[in-house]
């Protein structure tokens, strides 16, 4: 059994080129596979491995003084789904071109059980804080799509929309946590009040939530081989556009522009965050 690990952290880091060779030499001698990303401001990782392995590098990360107590996400796959392994220092762990964001001010998290209490009450608006493509392979009941194509186009639809948004409570959640984290901070820093973010993301919410499927329509894009989960955290039966790349469905939709239905045979794709 291989078992998926999804985790990041803000934290002001000195030298993330060390921490880089570091954690490259590590993954490397357990035969992890993923992506990991460190800059000044932190770390973003989605890892695989086996038991053993992936033991090493949590207790290796939990040590560093930085990423002590990191949140750590799991879920479980027969093979990793990851074809190759990548160790970057980037400007950005995620990337919101926003300049300088004032993390220690992010909106507070609630729990899963909170956050589907909250998705009822009134006065209250959803935001999907992930990218148009990803919205519509899946996302909670009543959610509002931006309609971007890449997280750093958010900061222009909140600035468009602020008019009908701030008088309003609001919900946001992402993958795993690590956009709305650093979008509500950013939020918060120009003046938006009543935000709040869902706790460890969509995947926390699932592993969680029991019968998430009462409340989230469709499935969950993920950044590995396995294309899209289940509200029970198993793969689904979707592929890949093989000309973009983009999720094509079950169902046979592809969720790309390009105009090619025809999909891969391997079900590869570009391993990121």
């Amino acid at each position: 059994m291989i078992v998926n690990l999804a985790f990041y952290r803000f934290s002001a880091v000195s030298d993330p080129d060390a921490y880089a060779n570091e954690l490259q030499s590590l993954c490397e001698a357990h035969g992890i596979r993923g992506s990991v990303i460190l800059a000044h401001e932190g770390i973003n990782g989605m890892l695989a491995g086996t038991e053993e392995a992936v033991a090493a590098f949590c207790e290796r990360l939990d040590a560093m003084p930085e990423f002590t107590g990191t949140q750590i996400k799991r879920s479980y796959t027969e093979v990793i789904p990851f074809k190759r392994l990548q160790v970057k220092v980037k400007p950005e762990i995620v990337t919101l071109r926003a300049g300088e964001v004032p993390i220690e001010k992010t909106a507070p998290h609630l729990a899963p059980e909170d956050f589907r209490a909250a998705l009822d009450e009134p006065n209250t608006v959803v935001i999907d804080t992930r990218n148009d493509f990803e919205f519509r392979v899946g996302t909670f009941r009543g959610a509002i799509n931006p309609g971007t194509t890449a997280f750093h186009e958010f900061v222009d639809y909140l600035e468009t929309h602020r008019g009908e948004l701030e008088n309003s409570k609001i919900l946001m959640f992402c993958t795993g946590g690590i956009r709305c984290e650093k979008a509500t901070a950013w939020m918060i820093d120009h003046g938006f009040e009543d935000v709040y973010q869902l706790d460890g993301g969509v995947l926390n919410y699932f592993e969680r939530i029991p019968d998430a499927d009462k409340d989230w329509s469709g499935e969950l894009f993920v950044f590995d081989e396995r294309i899209t989960v289940k509200t029970d955290l198993t793969p689904s039966t979707a592929d890949r556009c093989v000309t973009c790349g983009a999720p094509v469905l079950a169902s046979g939709e592809a969720l790309c522009g390009c105009g090619n239905s025809s999909v891969s045979s391997g079900r590869s794709g570009e391993d990121r965050i």
